[in-house]
């Protein structure tokens, strides 16, 4: 198939969606009837992983195609870690191509000279995380507070741009929302949804960690770790044993968690309703996906951070009319890397020779692709993070099997090195235990297959430039990838 050059492309970016609240992606908690129209229309990623579970990383990721460490954001926004905006991206190598750019909605990576957007003929963005009702946004004519919920204003702000640009160039539209990140606000018309039923609750919500690094004992990410701000001030019933006070947590945290993605999909539906109306829909690509992942009671959490599959799984579906076929679905390991070089590569262009991912268009085809890679490689730096306590690791994750390392230190938001923990290991077996309960790192029976992922992890990290301290013998022999 030869892919028609230089689409209009729009890119919903949402914060914290994981695919497990996406019909598309079999979900038995909610209907996202927008999300599933694109992936109906369009083609599903299944197997899609971000590469650093955390907000303003994973946002950089996006823009400039690199991991962490060589974008400069390894963690949030703090005094050592504002985005370089100035940095290679796609929005203005799109922006240098003809394209009119534009973002709208949450940046999260510092604002200010230097770090505000750049590459965008239009930006207007969150403050940080902004709030959900009555928002306040930046834009280069300064500051502006909307009545109304965010979800909407976003939404609202995206329409207009598009009934004001050229009509006569291809365009490149970010459409980056807040939600469902935490706190879970939900818009007034949904405050009730769901008020009638139970949710299901994944099967591992009373999960006890047993077995697992002590980096998952100590996380304070658990049902019993939500405030009152999550609960909506609303007190635990008296009288409750443990186990029903966690199944009571989940229904107060998930169903806010849900509601708020009831708007968000609304939005998603109110842009598609826009193109088919004004004729846009046969000449645009639109893609949905994830900053990262999000802990929907698994493990008995909420948050992301961890490499287990829900902090690091994102969803990624691509509707491009006749490039992609009607509800395929590919299961090949893509990385939120991939991102800059396919969007640069859909308008014709080649990426950046610093770009570290790679164009996924070879994937949309029937035929050959070549080789695709074989293992996703992971790293998340902030070390007992001020919010949940969650170690620094990193790892690598194939088609089989997870391997994870804590090395027992790391940078926190601040860029300052935390208490040491003692180093530890955890290996999954992803086939005969999709949940990862058992840890099989010390299991004489996986001993080859430590010893195969570990060499694999040092070759990815020589490839990918970088250095956490070694993890081989020193007898070892370690062939750097050709890609």
């Amino acid at each position: 198939m030869t892919a028609p050059r230089r689409p209009n492309i729009i890119l919903f970016m949402t914060d914290d969606h994981a695919p497990a609240a996406i019909g598309a992606y079999g979900s038995v908690i909610n209907r996202t009837p927008a999300v599933d129209r694109l992936a109906a229309e369009g083609t599903v990623f299944e197997n899609t992983f971000c590469t650093n579970a955390i907000c303003s990383p994973a946002r950089a990721t996006l823009l400039t195609g690199t991991y962490s460490h060589v974008n400069g954001m390894t963690s949030l926004e703090g005094p050592a870690h504002k985005f370089d905006a100035g940095q290679p991206a796609f929005p203005r190598m799109l922006q240098e191509a003809g394209y009119q750019t534009a973002i709208v909605g949450k940046w999260h990576l510092g604002h200010g000279a230097g770090h505000d957007p750049q590459g965008f003929d239009h930006w207007e963005i969150l403050p940080e995380h902004g709030v959900y009702h009555d928002p306040e946004f930046v834009s280069a004519e300064g500051t502006r507070k909307y009545p109304g919920y965010v979800t909407d204003i976003i939404t609202d702000l995206a329409l207009n741009w598009l009934d004001s640009r050229d009509p006569d160039k291809p365009f490149c539209l970010l459409v980056q929302h807040k939600a469902p990140h935490r706190p879970f606000e939900p818009a007034a018309r949904h405050r009730h949804l769901y008020e009638d039923r139970d949710i299901p609750a994944p099967p591992t919500l009373h999960d006890d960690l047993a077995g697992r690094a002590p980096a998952a004992h100590e996380a304070q990410m658990s049902m019993e770790d939500l405030t009152d701000e999550d609960l909506k001030g609303v007190p635990v019933p008296p009288g409750l044993s443990p186990r029903e006070e966690r199944e009571w947590r989940y229904q107060r945290y998930i169903k806010d968690y849900l509601r708020v993605i009831a708007a968000l999909d609304e939005n998603v539906g109110r842009v598609l309703h826009h193109l088919d109306v004004s004729g846009l829909d046969a000449s645009t690509a639109v893609a949905y996906t994830s900053d990262h992942g999000f802990f929907l009671g698994e493990h008995g959490w909420f948050d992301k951070r961890f490499m287990y599959e829900e902090g690091m799984r994102i969803p990624l579906v691509l509707r491009w009319p006749g490039v992609t076929g009607a509800g395929d679905r590919r299961g090949e390991l893509v990385a939120n890397i991939d991102y800059a070089p396919t969007l640069l590569d859909m308008a014709g262009l080649a990426p950046h020779p610093r770009m570290q991912g790679r164009s996924l268009l070879p994937l949309l085809s029937a035929g050959e692709h070549g080789e695709w890679r074989d293992a996703v490689y992971y790293r998340y730096y902030m070390h007992l993070d001020v919010c949940h306590n969650v170690q620094a690791c990193y790892g690598i994750r194939t088609r089989t099997h997870k391997l994870i390392h804590y090395p027992g230190h790391g940078s926190g938001a601040d860029g300052a090195e935390d208490a040491p923990r003692t180093p530890a290991w955890e290996l999954f077996d992803l086939t005969e235990d999709p949940h990862e309960l058992h840890n099989r790192y010390d299991d004489p029976r996986y001993a080859d297959v430590v010893e195969e992922l570990t060499l694999r992890l040092h070759e990815l990290q020589r490839h990918f430039g970088d250095t956490p301290e070694g993890v081989l013998p020193p007898s070892a022999t370690v062939t750097t990838p050709a890609s």
